[in-house]
């Protein structure tokens, strides 16, 4: 059977360099909102000799996910998922950037989860926003809520983030909604560990993608800031995902990897000095 590759929010960016490097090994499914990005991206797949497909799809919707897990395993092993997709603070509402990031992370999880053998690797990406939370902000109550009852996760995130002003809310949610993805993969790691399932997670920086250019300057200006002082390019990360779930990294499980050319440490730095 062949083993394959999924790949959520596949259609550009740092999920199709992924796909690129894993399609050497793997049959791809390329898993998308947008139908005429997915063609497009399959189509750059199948010109460098790559077995590729298209998915619509969407993450957040728990029986759009059941749908695609059946398809995937119709078409072989399960070996790889790879959760690229996701939206930003200037693409959506606070309710749906919640929704997308941190509900769509349970459902593919959870879902794939089932299918998938020993030896089988998901990887979720998240963003060093996830970093800028801090520890005594982190509403780990209401992530516990996610492990027994998504819709209760839901109405609590909500609440929290209808608590705050309307501005701040949707830079709320995003930041929430990452570090809760760096916390989830490590609750499903436990879960899976022990029938061989690795769940990893990688919360990249500012890189030159289409996501990146959609949060702008602002975005920018914090890569060219940060230790290394450039903004990273979408195929540096994408060899490092390719590398995570490799079998090459069969004990690297439960952790996330900070991606991000040094710019976290580099606010820190520029905190600490300040004090």
């Amino acid at each position: 059977m062949d083993n394959i590759c999924v790949v959520t929010g596949g259609g550009s960016g740092m999920g199709l360099e992924t796909a690129k490097i894993l399609g050497k090994n793997h049959k791809i499914i390329l898993v998308g909102r947008t139908v005429s990005k997915l063609d497009n991206a399959i189509k750059e797949l199948k010109d460098l000799g790559i077995d590729a497909e298209a998915f619509p799809g969407d993450a957040s919707d728990r029986e759009s996910v059941k749908k695609l897990v059946e398809y995937a395993k119709s078409k072989g092993n399960v070996k790889t998922v790879i959760h690229a997709a996701g939206v930003s603070p200037h693409m959506a509402d606070a309710e749906k950037i919640f929704t997308i990031n941190a509900v769509g992370t349970i459902n593919i999880d959870e879902e794939f989860a089932e299918v998938m053998n020993e030896g089988s690797c998901i990887l979720n990406v998240s963003s060093m926003s996830a970093y800028m939370l801090p520890e005594a902000n982190v509403p780990k109550e209401v992530y516990k809520l996610s492990l027994k009852d998504v819709d209760a996760f839901k109405a609590a995130a909500n609440q929290m983030l209808q608590s705050v002003p309307q501005e701040q809310a949707t830079g709320m949610a995003y930041t929430i909604s990452k570090n809760f993805v760096t916390w989830f993969t490590s609750r499903m790691a436990v879960r899976c560990g022990k029938k061989g399932i690795r769940v990893v997670s990688i919360s990249p920086g500012t890189f030159k993608t289409p996501m990146g250019e959609v949060e702008g300057e602002e975005a920018a200006s914090f890569a060219l800031r940060g230790a290394m002082g450039r903004l990273g390019e979408p195929e540096e990360i994408a060899k490092m995902m390719a590398f995570m779930v490799s079998d090459e990294c069969s004990y690297l499980c439960g952790v996330d990897i900070l991606y991000d050319g040094g710019s976290v440490s580099a606010m820190r730095a520029m905190q600490e000095d300040m004090q």
